[in-house]
């Protein structure tokens, strides 16, 4: 039976933006589905619609969610999350529901200390406001631009944005912002599992939103584990690295990693 792989997108992207990859795990003889967070529409365009039906979930909610949908599944799946997606799905292989997960440019976990300024630039649009913790809240271009599009031209960053964009939960950034003063985050992963699944972690170089240096932070978290952890740095990569016209990269990279784990 072949294992199944669950696509878990982040903040201000719509689960349908894995589409390309959907299509070239299931030829690798995956099969694979990206379902949306709690209150996602259907479509980009029903999600813009109806910001409201996103707000107010945080961290808690998303895991439920997903560990929820696994438990529908045949077999534990491998987990693909990219930025708060890769936090989702740290946890979710923290708690033993995955069979591997494999991180792309992950929120910061609880217990990740660096918090470079770059980072701090790409969530003020949530956190600039306490208001926004019980909000949706979307993106203009220009700021879409520094934190996912940063590494593209300027043209696909914005044909990326009008593709794939929709309002984001506020509630996640803050969990994660407070994750380092609250003994009881939700942003905290069980990064001592000795019995978990293989863990791929992938940093983007030119990477605002999560940078290298959170990445490799995380990396470190997971030192007191035997289970396998391994890190790959795409140097020239930013944020929109799983969207963009170089995801093919990405996406094959991390094939060969799983096949490499025997999954």
């Amino acid at each position: 039976m072949s294992t199944p792989v669950i696509f878990i997108h982040g903040l201000w992207l719509h689960g349908s933006s894995w589409q390309p990859w959907i299509e070239l795990f299931t030829a690798n003889g995956y099969p694979a589905s990206a379902p949306g967070w709690p209150g996602d529409g259907e479509t980009v365009e029903a999600t813009r619609a109806n910001p409201d039906a996103l707000a107010g979930h945080g961290i808690d909610d998303v895991v439920a969610h997903y560990a929820a949908i696994i438990e529908g599944l045949p077999a534990k799946p491998i987990l693909v999350g990219h930025s708060f997606g890769g936090m989702i799905a740290q946890k979710l292989l923290g708690l033993d529901l995955g069979a591997a997960a494999i991180a792309i440019d992950a929120a910061q976990i609880k217990g990740v200390l660096p918090l470079p300024l770059s980072a701090l630039r790409a969530g003020f649009p949530v956190l600039g406001n306490p208001a926004n913790k019980s909000k949706a809240v979307s993106l203009t271009v220009e700021q879409f631009r520094y934190a996912f599009g940063n590494a593209i031209p300027e043209e696909e960053s914005r044909a990326l944005f009008d593709r794939w964009s929709i309002p984001a939960p506020g509630r996640p950034l803050f969990e994660a912002a407070a994750a380092n003063f609250n003994p009881h985050s939700p942003a905290k992963v069980d990064t001592a599992n000795e019995s978990r699944g293989p863990l791929l972690l992938i940093a983007g170089g030119r990477d605002h939103t999560v940078p290298e240096a959170v990445v490799r932070a995380t990396l470190k978290q997971y030192r007191h584990s035997h289970a396998v952890t391994d890190i790959i740095d795409f140097p020239h990569k930013a944020h929109s690295l799983t969207i963009d016209s170089g995801w093919r990269e990405v996406a094959e990279t991390s094939l060969t990693w799983l096949k490499e784990q025997h999954l």
